[in-house]
Order: C-alpha cells, then structure tokens, then sequence
C-alpha cells in the first residue's frame, strides 16, 4: 500500500511541475536592468561577430535551436513570419550545439531560447520554450523604441 501512496504522490508532483512550465513557457521577461555602476561594456549583448550576420535596424530575434528540437521548428516558422511583417528587424538562428560559448554567455538551458537584442545588441528580452505571436509583438514593442 506504501507504493501505492508514493506513486501517487510522485505523479501529483509530476503534474504540478508540468503545469507550472506550461505557464512560464514562451513568456518573455525583461532582461535584469544593469547596476548603476555597470560599465556599458559589462552588459548583456551579441555582436554582429558573434552571430556573423548584421544585427537588425530595430532589432535581432536570437533563436538558439538544437538538431534534435521539434519545438524550434515551429518557432523558426513564426519568427520568420513576425519579421516579414515588422520592418528593420532581423531573425537569427543559432545551433546551440555549435556555438556552446554564447550558450553558456547568456544562460540558455534549453531550446529553444528567444533573445531580443536592441539595435546596438543589448539583450532587452529573452524567452524559453515556444512564444506565441502576440507575444513577440509585444516584446518587439517594448524593445524597440518607436521611430
């Protein structure tokens, strides 16, 4: 009966677990604003030499996918259509695989990750798991200062 009891209670965790992640997945948050005394130089950025292409007008959407990742697919999808459709922003994927410095630079635990870099490459937003539409659009908003 013990067993029973303790199935029981690893599959309720299992199910709270799961549902907390569902939440939290896709959601962009703000990027931590940098100490007064942060030099420019010390905060969180991609450079162009980084990803070798040119950083967009507005903005950069930072993809990290990996080979084995069904999820990244449908982000590359959607990410490619929200930058046909916005002007001066440019998407980027990276291979998490290959590039396992930037991964480790900015904190990528899984795949995919969204980042959204500003027009001079600050990282402004980022995102785990699969973002719906509305919600890149909003954080584009947010990022990227109106003309």
């Amino acid at each position: 009966m013990t067993g029973t009891w303790v199935l029981l209670g690893a599959l309720a965790a299992t199910v709270v677990v799961a549902l907390l992640l569902r939440r939290r997945d896709g959601r962009f948050a703000a990027t931590p604003a940098p100490a007064p005394d942060t030099a420019a130089d010390e905060r969180e950025r991609v450079d162009a030499a980084d990803l070798d292409v040119p950083l967009g007008e507005r903005a950069t959407l930072v993809q990290f996918s990996s080979s084995f990742c069904s999820p990244c697919r449908a982000t590359r999808v959607l990410l490619s259509d929200v930058v046909r459709s916005v002007p001066g922003v440019v998407h980027v994927e990276v291979d998490a695989e290959s590039h396992l410095d930037l991964v480790r630079r900015h904190r990528v635990l899984r795949t995919p990750t969204v980042l959204v870099l500003g027009p001079d490459g600050e990282v402004v937003q980022r995102a785990s798991g699969v973002p719906r539409r509305e919600q890149v659009l909003t954080a584009l908003a947010l990022a990227v200062p109106e003309d």
